[in-house]
């Protein structure tokens, strides 16, 4: 029996299926704002082999207005309550910048604060400690709606490697322990092509920071940079799938998709191949 962040295998992270409770999210934004529509597109994924699921009810996709926390966790609330109910096991990931809605996700049965601003906000490395859950930090220049104005940087890997040693050590210094901690580099958040390329290049340089990496290159659009012909979200399985195969050898913890069934196979087979290598080979 695996930990809940540790790879099931030297090359098999796990697998963090999304959920988004959301009308305007950049993948499927509509698809499952109803709870109902929500619950049931969760059990399918962790039928598809998830090992962890993430429920977001705010958009952070470039540009996106944000909601208010009653209606945030008037969205998720519910969806995290129906699976739990439906399947008490379930590893849930809630996806939020604000402290209220997190410890209410918490509260309902989820296990992981998933903070696309590094705990920034006000209260929020307070709220992390006294949750004592496990919390992920995760790069983003400016905000949702400002964060691809011309995103620069003076060496893309060591400013953002630099921002998420501080924030995990602000955390740390707040109470939140060490193995609860998991940063992500965030792809798409304030990048350029180049930038993701690069920050996925250096994933092996992320590992080496001595924390659980969770990378999430799911169907973003710096795809469509590689395969102009991918403009739209689900026109990018294939690059999601490199992107995620990349991760694994690179040893990250945990990959968030969207695509979760052929992720797992892809998973699966890469580690199938690479365990029948010869020793040393």
């Amino acid at each position: 029996m695996h930990t809940p962040l540790a790879p099931l295998s030297r090359w098999r992270p796990l697998v963090m299926g999304v959920v988004n409770v959301t009308p305007d999210s950049f993948s499927d934004g509509g698809r499952f704002i109803d709870p109902e529509a929500a619950r049931d597109h969760a059990l399918a994924l962790l039928d598809d082999g998830a090992d962890w699921l993430d429920i977001g009810g705010e958009s952070t996709r470039p540009g996106a207005d944000p909601v208010s926390e009653t209606e945030e966790m008037d969205r998720v609330l519910p969806v995290i309550e129906a699976i739990r109910a439906a399947r008490p096991d379930t590893l849930i990931s809630i996806d939020t910048m604000k402290p209220g809605v997190a410890g209410a996700a918490i509260g309902a049965g989820a296990a992981m604060w998933n903070d696309v601003n590094a705990l920034k906000a006000e209260g929020a490395l307070d709220a992390a400690a006294g949750l004592g859950c496990r919390v992920c930090l995760m790069h983003m220049r400016g905000g949702p709606r400002t964060m691809q104005d011309a995103p620069a940087y003076d060496d893309v890997v060591t400013d953002v490697a630099r921002f998420l040693g501080q924030r995990a050590g602000a955390a740390m210094a707040a109470g939140v322990a060490r193995e609860r901690i998991v940063l992500d580099p965030g792809i798409g958040f304030g990048k350029t092509l180049a930038h993701n390329l690069a920050l996925l290049a250096a994933l092996e340089h992320f590992s080496g920071l001595g924390f659980a990496i969770l990378a999430g290159a799911s169907r973003k659009r710096f795809i469509a940079g590689v395969d102009p012909s991918a403009e739209q979200a689900n026109d990018r399985i294939g690059g999601s799938l490199a992107a995620a195969l990349h991760a694994a050898r690179a040893g990250a913890a945990m990959v968030r998709v969207h695509d979760v069934r052929e992720t797992v196979q892809a998973l699966d087979v890469q580690a199938a191949i690479l365990a029948a290598r010869p020793p040393g080979g």
